[in-house]
């Protein structure tokens, strides 16, 4: 690692992971690795002595929180530079996962961090539609196609084809905390059960390593003549999005904005 002395100006690039990974839309666009891989290879290309994340992020896709966590320990090998992780408002689920590729987690005392766990959230309406008099036609090449079907009585198969599923997930993700925080990690037993906790109760349990802002800690770090760069993913134009205002404020957009806000309710936000 190299020796920044205090005493020189340093620039340190901010990386904003912000919003609801992987699903998205034209009124609240999800975080991917498309859509932040260039803007992370720009940061770590930087002179500087470190690379700080600014996540705000209540989770989604656990496949994409993959890649980009991935992307980001391997820039910062590659690049042999520390990165600093602050979190805003939440860092949950897949939005921790984020966090952990930090060598370091900073928080405000209100942030809300944790939930370490899979969640598949659906809807039966067998009893409705037959209520209603509708039938349900499926066809299917392939016995399990109609898997989790919500419109067919729940069965002890496809639930546990699925728990199968979510197991190897929440083993990735568990692996993923436990190597990257190692003995930071509290003994505490709820760590890994989907529960979440304030930024204060965060530090006791090892999930963070301390409260703080990212000027603050940043410039007491690399003296007081430090400044942030902050560098977000380059947002398509309105007309550029998919062609039309209709696109961008249609059903599909409005439905998309609805799922990330309720995400996002999930921790009083």
């Amino acid at each position: 690692m190299r020796f920044w002395p205090r005493s020189r100006r340093v620039t340190v690039p901010m990386v904003r992971l912000n919003g609801v990974i992987g699903m998205g839309s034209a009124l609240r666009p999800g975080l991917t690795h498309a859509s932040i891989a260039s803007t992370l290879d720009k940061a770590f290309a930087m002179k500087a002595p470190c690379v700080a994340l600014s996540v705000n992020s209540p989770g989604g896709s656990p496949v994409q929180s993959s890649l980009i966590f991935s992307r980001i320990r391997a820039l910062s090998a590659e690049h042999e530079r520390p990165v600093i992780t602050f979190v805003e408002d939440v860092a949950a689920s897949g939005g921790y996962w984020l966090a952990a590729a930090g060598d370091e987690i900073f928080v405000d005392p209100s942030s809300v961090v944790g939930s370490i766990g899979v969640i598949t959230a659906s809807f039966g309406f067998t009893e409705l539609i037959e209520k209603i008099g509708v039938e349900r036609r499926v066809y299917t090449a392939g016995e399990n196609k109609s898997l989790l079907d919500p419109f067919k009585p729940e069965n002890d198969r496809d639930i546990s084809i699925l728990r199968a599923v979510q197991a190897d997930i929440y083993e990735a993700f568990v692996e993923s905390v436990k190597a990257r925080r190692g003995d930071r990690l509290s003994n505490d037993g709820d760590l890994f059960t989907g529960q979440f906790w304030s930024g204060t109760a965060g530090v006791r349990l090892g999930l963070v390593d301390g409260i703080g802002s990212a000027r603050a800690v940043l410039k007491e770090r690399y003296g007081k003549k430090t400044r942030i760069r902050v560098m977000s993913p380059a947002r398509p134009s309105l007309f550029r999005l998919r062609g039309s205002v209709q696109d961008t404020y249609g059903p599909e957009a409005l439905i998309g904005a609805l799922r990330s806000d309720q995400l996002f309710g999930r921790y009083g936000l």
